[in-house]
Formats: structure tokens, sequence, C-alpha cells
């Protein structure tokens, strides 16, 4: 490794500013990355696969500052993406047995926007099967495995994101957000992890879990670098419908309020050494001059119910697409529907299989009015209860996980509990606003020290009130 360069703190702005005074090129910087991966990966698993053309990239990169043009936003910055985001020419599988020799005719649109701002992209990161998973464990890969404790999860489902930027196999990554897949990863491996506003990036490109829910967001060592990519992919995309003009909102009050929901901080599901970090993160707010209140948000309890109704149903639908005829595995029948059996039986994995059969369960006559038309409604109260909030506060703080990272084997098998781990995460999903997972200290288990994530929760396109509120958190840790 480069003597000069310390990958741990190496951070995007600091970068840029190296390329301009020539004490590092792009090339040996993506040299130093790759490095780093051949000597981890094989422990952490943490890339599925690494791009050869990443030297190509690096050199027209070096060539381009060399004739004196200035850096751009992330000129020459080595970038890891999730495998279900698309790389023209490249293979993306989703981590599924059904897409193994797919590979993308064109580039998602953050890709393009990453290109553009001179990212070098380094390869595609392990996930859970079509992002449905909290643990990484459902990919057909195997599990990534958390830096911190080999033995522990690193999160899911945007797990080898996570722990690429964690063990420095990437300056910074790109995940995707159904449920908390960003934010539980990063916090349990201790990075920051942004879900963007519902509409603020475009999911042109994005394979599809649950459409009402999916969004891209960044992975990064600071506040800082998770903003200036957000900066990148984020705006309206006329390839997407759903994607929006991107109007920042900012604080409504002369000095910043943060609010503690009551529902959240006063149940008994949390972890007693996460709760005392969470309680000194809340006084932390307090001393600098923050005004703390507590707020009610009555109808969150109800959401993860709400979640695994929802995303079930989109599921079924959006899974109906992989059938074997176009692309992807395909197995022969002796009819067209034994061949769909045998396709989706064959390339499916159980997680993905049960959210499918769940999801044409709630939708389904005589069901949908008792299940999904209700989760709906519920999930109406539930963005109105955030609604109110922010008429109120600028910000709501509250855990990542209720727990640090769990031990590899340790959930697989029961599906409930594993879903348990998503309690503080998806009604910001269900309501479609930003939160931002920022590390704030550690836990000791087993004699390892595990990070813990602080959740930052801000009203529709409030991104910028976080990375504010964040950096400051982030230099008081």
């Amino acid at each position: 490794m480069n003597s000069r360069i310390d990958l741990n703190t190496l951070t995007i702005e600091e970068t840029r500013a190296r390329f301009q005074k020539g004490d590092i090129s792009a090339r040996e910087l993506a040299a130093i990355y790759e490095d780093g991966i051949k000597q981890k990966n094989g422990e952490l698993n943490a890339y599925i696969e690494i791009f050869e053309d990443a030297f190509e990239a690096a050199e027209a990169i070096d060539a381009r500052l060399e004739a004196g043009d200035m850096p751009r936003l992330l000129e020459g910055i080595p970038i890891a993406v999730k495998d279900n985001i698309l790389i023209r020419g490249k293979k993306a599988t989703a981590a599924s047995k059904i897409l193994a020799n797919y590979t993308a005719s064109f580039d998602a649109t953050v890709i393009g926007r990453l290109r553009d701002a001179g990212a070098i992209l380094m390869g595609r990161t392990n996930m859970d099967e079509f992002a449905m998973g909290s643990s990484t464990e459902q990919s057909v890969y195997g599990a990534a495995k958390n830096p911190h404790d080999t033995g522990r999860v690193a999160g899911g489902s945007s797990g080898g994101s996570a722990v690429a930027v964690a063990a420095a196999m990437a300056m910074a990554a790109l995940g995707s957000e159904t449920g908390g897949s960003i934010r539980q990863p990063a916090g349990f491996t201790g990075v920051v992890g942004l879900k963007p506003t519902y509409s603020a990036v475009s999911r042109n490109g994005l394979i599809a879990m649950a459409s009402s829910l999916d969004q891209i967001g960044p992975l990064a060592k600071t506040v800082r670098d998770a903003e200036l990519l957000f900066d990148v992919i984020k705006g309206k995309d006329p390839k997407d419908a759903t994607s929006a003009e991107y109007e920042a909102r900012s604080s409504l009050h002369e000095k910043i309020v943060i609010g503690v929901p009551q529902e959240w901080m006063r149940g008994d599901g949390m972890d007693a050494d996460v709760r005392t970090i969470i309680e000194r993160a809340i006084e932390t707010f307090r001393e600098a001059g923050y005004e703390v209140k507590e707020i009610s948000l009555p109808h969150t309890p109800y959401a993860l119910s709400v979640y695994y109704i929802i995303v079930p149903a989109e599921v079924s639908a959006n899974l109906a697409r992989y059938d074997g005829v176009r692309y992807g595995l395909s197995k022969e029948g002796a009819n067209v529907i034994e061949g769909y059996f045998k396709t989706r039986g064959a390339g499916f994995g159980p997680e993905v299989r049960r959210r499918a059969i769940l999801g044409t369960y709630v939708l389904s006559a005589g069901y949908y009015d008792a299940y999904y038309r209700r989760a709906s409604r519920v999930r109406r109260l539930i963005a109105q209860d955030f609604e109110n909030a922010f008429g109120e506060v600028d910000c709501i703080v509250a855990p990542v996980s209720p727990r640090p990272a769990f031990k590899l084997g340790e959930k697989v098998k029961d599906p409930l509990s594993m879903y348990l781990e998503d309690i503080f995460l998806v009604p910001a999903n269900l309501a479609g606003i930003p939160a931002l997972s920022v590390p704030y200290g550690v836990v000791e288990r087993d004699g390892k020290k595990l990070p813990v994530g602080v959740q930052l929760i801000g009203p529709r396109f409030g991104e910028g009130i976080l990375f504010d509120i964040g950096k400051f958190l982030e230099a008081h840790s």
C-alpha cells in the first residue's frame, strides 16, 4: 500500500486536492484500492465482481488532468456499486440464480451521472437476493461479513456496499433501500448511509423490488462524502416518471429543533447499550444548544406490519417478469405453466419465494380489502404522523437498529426475528422521507467493538438539514 495514503481517512475532497497537486494519479489510487480488494475480499465477500476496465477509466482521467482540466466532483473516486444497479456491458444478477447470466444493455441513470462526474466504478457488490433481507445471508454468492467481527453479519440488503466502504475497498458506494437496506448495514459496519427522499434519485436502471419504496442512495466514510455523492445522483430524470425536481427544504426555526419519538424510545425492544448511545446523542444535541422536543408518531408502531403487506404485494407483481422466456435462467417444462414453475423454483431463493407467495395472497380476491387496502390506509396515516411532526421539529433522532450486528446464522431461519431488525427503519420508507445513519459509538460483544448508528430523519427534501446535523454529530462522536 502507498505509504502516502491512508485509505481509512481519505475523503473525496482530499483526493481531488491531491490530484490537482499531482501527489497521486487516478491510476495509482485505483491500484491501491484493487490491492486492498484482493487482500480482503476473500474473507469479507463484499464484491461479487471486480471490473477489469477500472484502470482504463483511471488512465483516461489522468490524461484529462494532465491536459489541465479541473477535477470534476468525483474525479478519480473509486466507487462500488450494488449488484441490482445496471451498468452497461456488466452482469447484474441481484444476487439471484434467476439472473445469473443477465448482462445490462444500458447504464442506470445514477451510473451515467457518476461517469459524468468522473467516478471510477470498481465493481459490483454483494447483496441479499433481489434486496430481500437484512443480513446479506440471502445472497446466492454467500454472506458478506462484518469487518469489525467476521462472525457477524454486515447487514442488508446493501451489505456488500457497506463492507466495501468500511474495509477501505472503495471510497464510497451506491446501495438501494426499500426498508432500511442502506441505513442498517451502514449502522452495523460504522459508515454513513443515506436513504434519500422518495423521488429525489432516479430509479431508472434499478432492478425493482417494491416500486413505491425503492430508492438508490450513497454509503460513505463521512457525512460530507455522502453529501457529495448525493449531489451527483439526485434530480429529475425523464426516464423515471416518479422522479422529481429537487427542491431543498431548509429549517423552519431559528434554532434547530430535534424531535424524539416517545413511542420508539419507551419500548422494551431496544438493547440497553444501544439505548445509552442514543440517549448520549440526544444529550449532546441539548448541550450544544439544540432544542430537544418529545414528539408522538402514533401510527408508526404499525409500520412493520404495513411494510410486510405492501412490499410482498409489489414484489409479487415485479417478479412476475422473471419467467425464463426472454432472459435469465430458463427451465423447460411439459407446458408453459410447468416451465414457469421449474424456472422460478430453481431460480428464486427461499426469502424471495416467501414474499412472492405472501404478496400474491394479499392481492387475491377476498383478501385485497382486508390486507392490502387497509395497509395502504395505515401507510397514509404514518406519513401524516411525520408531516405533523415536521411542523414542530426539523429532524427526528432515533436508533438505526435495536441492537448491534448479530451473528451469522443467528436469525436466518427465523424470518420474523429478522424482520424485527427493521423496526426503526421502515417508517421513513413508508412515508417517503429522507433518513441518515451516522456512526456514533461502539458496544463490546465477545471482545469485539461493534459500531452503533444514530438515525436522523428529516422532512421531504430535507437532506440538507440531515447533512448539517449529521456533520455536527460526526464531529462530536
